[in-house]
């Protein structure tokens, strides 16, 4: 009997789940302040946690629900064209003759929009970051200043970090999407920097929940100066790392489960800092041979 009941709640608990993650495209604006805070774990060492209920910041509205549910149906009706026109809406031919591909480029606020930056600001740091425009708008600014003094909080060790990371893609009805670039072998950028180091970071699908803080890490050197530069990093170069610490347990980059692209500055180096990025794309090299550039463990070696 007590089996039975364990059963049946959680199945009832595994329905709501469902029911909820089927609803949640439609119900996003409603709940997106609860759902902001559901997602996030952090808090500010010493702050006190809310005790205002979530449910009480839910904003109902029958017509936000009904233009969320007309947006979600016009996307679901491209996205049904172009899978069957072909991958990424291309013809196959193209898709597997296609040499190089142009990811992002600034020309606009709207391309802006598809980058969002953060600082040690999140942790109580004093670094500052901005994006805009350059000049004649051809180009993303991100520029700033960078701080290592230390949260007097009592438990961070560290600060001085400034980041600008694209949106992962999403789908019609909040499915989650992802790039893939099996296609090619090398990042291409064009930027103009002040001559500091810049971390580039990729982040993949994680397929455990365990994995959520794993990315690919390689650096990217500027030159300083008034001329643009344009760096090719192969995907064999970047780096497995989890929190900050390079993993022993090496592996290729996924790159059919690619979620977005960021940059990080953390060079311990107070002061401004700028990069300009013209655009970011894809390119085949077939010069580049190499697979892997770093050795790989076997796991439970057999004796």
């Amino acid at each position: 009997m007590a089996l039975t009941i364990t059963l049946l709640n959680c199945a009832y608990l595994h329905g709501r789940c469902c029911r909820h993650k089927v609803l949640h495209p439609l119900l996003g604006p409603l709940f997106s302040n609860s759902m902001t805070k559901l997602y996030s774990s952090y808090r500010r060492p010493g702050s006190q946690p809310e005790k205002k209920p979530s449910w009480q910041n839910t904003d109902f509205s029958f017509k936000k629900g009904i233009d969320v549910l007309k947006t979600q149906l016009s996307m679901l009706k491209k996205e049904t064209k172009d899978y069957f026109a072909g991958p990424g809406g291309h013809p196959f031919s193209q898709y597997l003759l296609e040499q190089t591909r142009v990811l992002w480029e600034f020309r606009s606020q709207e391309d802006l929009n598809k980058w969002v930056i953060s600082s040690d600001v999140e942790i109580g740091g004093k670094s500052e970051v901005y994006l805009k425009l350059g000049r004649n708008n051809q180009a993303a600014l991100l520029y700033g200043t960078l701080n290592t003094e230390v949260p007097r909080d009592g438990e961070t060790k560290y600060s001085g970090y400034c980041s600008m990371r694209a949106k992962p893609p999403v789908g019609s009805f909040a499915r989650r999407k992802y790039y893939d670039w099996s296609n090619f072998n090398s990042l291409y950028l064009r930027v103009r920097g002040d001559g500091r180091p810049w971390m580039v970071n990729i982040y993949t699908d994680p397929y455990f929940s365990h994995q959520k803080d794993d990315l690919y890490n390689y650096f990217m050197f500027t030159r300083g100066g008034p001329y643009w530069e344009e760096i090719k990093i192969p995907f064999s170069k970047f780096f497995l790392s989890s929190r900050g610490r390079v993993q022993d347990d090496q592996h290729p980059v996924w790159l059919d489960k690619i979620c977005t692209l960021g940059f990080t500055i953390g060079d311990k180096v107070d002061g401004p800092f700028q990069l300009e990025i013209d655009f970011i794309g894809l390119i085949n090299d077939r010069a580049h041979t190499e697979e892997f550039a770093y050795e790989t463990y076997e796991k439970n070696p057999q004796v």
